[in-house]
């Protein structure tokens, strides 16, 4: 009898000494992955791994970043929107989710993830070579207008933000977007490359990409598509302040699968608002020229909102949404 009484006791010490599940314990209570839908060595990429470096502090977790590329930034949105909803599944969100479903490249929207948080806007610019004849932005508009579609632009693939930019800029200039029109390029380097040996005349990629050539004295930036003025770039004067009510950056964001449970999202929320102001996560951002904007996750869900919206419309006018 004594025996029996002592196994039922053990037996019921050793179930009360099992670890409990996650969410008793707390989240989290296993390392995350972090998936990237870009090439490792971009922006993306860059600004994804510092949050990881400085998230994983705060949650007391590592956190694996993974590079999931392919299909123009379809596998690895995809790949973060089909992961469970569990909080161990994080990745960059990119401006890209708001415009490939209007493309027709895929059915997946920002509505597949729960928003967490804006990390950065890197607004585009209208940069022309150092030697060209136009000082101001005025001077292009003017020559636009004069000889339309002499001028060629580029800095991504066709229909890529950095088209929209263009695209956006001219229609809120009064020209049609055949007054300069685009050649599509595999990104910001080799357009920038094509711009120095004079296959094109303006690239309107973002600031950060061209920032080094402008220092350099070898191109000249005449506007940039923002709000306001950039820190990184005091000098440059936006479009706005030239009487062109035009905005559009390339933004990188932070999301989880849909579904993800409050108190997830919340723990989530409390360490990434740690985390983006902490000097770690901002000093090597803003010395490789990138422009912080951190938005929290409800005026994230608003922003993703909106840009979709814009893209889809400015997909719509130069005829690729499909």
């Amino acid at each position: 009898m004594r025996k029996a009484v002592l196994f039922l006791v053990l037996v019921g010490f050793g179930v009360g000494c099992q670890p409990s599940s996650s969410g008793e314990q707390g989240y989290p209570v296993q390392p995350l992955t972090y998936i990237v839908p870009w090439n490792a060595g971009g922006g993306t990429d860059t600004a994804s791994r510092v949050l990881a470096a400085v998230l994983q502090e705060g949650l007391g977790q590592p956190i694996n970043v993974v590079n999931r590329t392919g299909g123009g930034g379809v596998i690895g949105h995809l790949a973060l929107a089909q992961a469970p909803p569990d909080g161990y599944t994080l990745g960059a969100v990119t401006v890209e989710i708001t415009m490939m479903h209007w493309a027709g490249l895929t059915e997946l929207t920002y509505a597949e993830y729960t928003p967490l948080a804006l990390l950065m806007n890197n607004p585009a610019a209208v940069t022309v070579r150092a030697d060209a004849p136009w000082q101001t932005l005025a001077d292009l508009i003017d020559t636009l207008r004069a000889d339309p579609g002499t001028h060629l632009a580029s800095g991504t693939s066709k229909g890529g933000i950095w088209d929209l930019a263009r695209i956006g800029f001219l229609r809120a200039a009064g020209l049609s977007e055949t007054a300069m029109p685009w050649v599509p390029s595999q990104g910001a380097a080799p357009a920038l490359q094509e711009l120095l040996a004079g296959g094109v005349s303006v690239v309107t990629a973002a600031l950060a990409e061209t920032d080094a050539l402008r220092r350099a004295g070898q191109v000249r930036t005449l506007a940039v598509m923002a709000d306001v003025r950039l820190a990184v770039a005091p000098d440059v004067p936006t479009l706005k302040e030239q009487g062109i009510d035009w905005s559009l950056g390339g933004w990188v964001a932070v999301g989880a699968p849909a579904g993800l449970p409050d108190s997830v999202r919340t723990t989530l929320d409390a360490a990434i608002r740690t985390a983006v102001q902490d000097s770690a996560f901002q000093q090597p951002l803003q010395q490789a020229g990138f422009n912080l904007q951190p938005l929290s996750a409800d005026a994230f869900a608003a922003f993703i909102a909106e840009q979709d919206r814009i893209n889809g419309e400015l997909l719509g006018r130069a005829g690729l949404a499909r």
